[in-house]
């Protein structure tokens, strides 16, 4: 995915930071090799948002929403939260990747 930055501001950093991942890291998530991007309907009231699985540097999965806002003609990638997943999700995570490389 192309993009030209980040849109952070005091409301997102404060409910990224809320389940311990740091803004650094998400954006290592973003940036780097995404294994899996999902939309998400629910949560797309007035903007599309999509839901990105990836990795931290460490190598911890992490679920990060975000949704792509343009700017003075640059394309910037917004997250509106991100947590780690728990062992049990990166469990059916691996599985689901596993069977679809089969």
């Amino acid at each position: 995915m192309q993009f030209d930055g980040f849109d952070w501001d005091e409301g997102n950093l404060a409910k990224c930071r809320k389940h311990g991942l740091s803004p650094r890291e998400i954006e290592e998530i973003l940036s780097g090799p995404i294994t899996l991007i999902l939309p998400d309907g629910r949560h797309s009231g007035t903007e599309t948002r999509s839901i990105a699985i990836g990795r931290t540097a460490t190598g911890r999965h992490a679920f990060v929403a975000f949704t792509i806002r343009e700017r003075d003609g640059r394309l910037l990638l917004r997250p509106i939260s991100a947590r780690y997943m728990h062992a049990k999700e990166v469990r059916r995570y691996e599985q689901q990747i596993a069977r679809l490389r089969d």
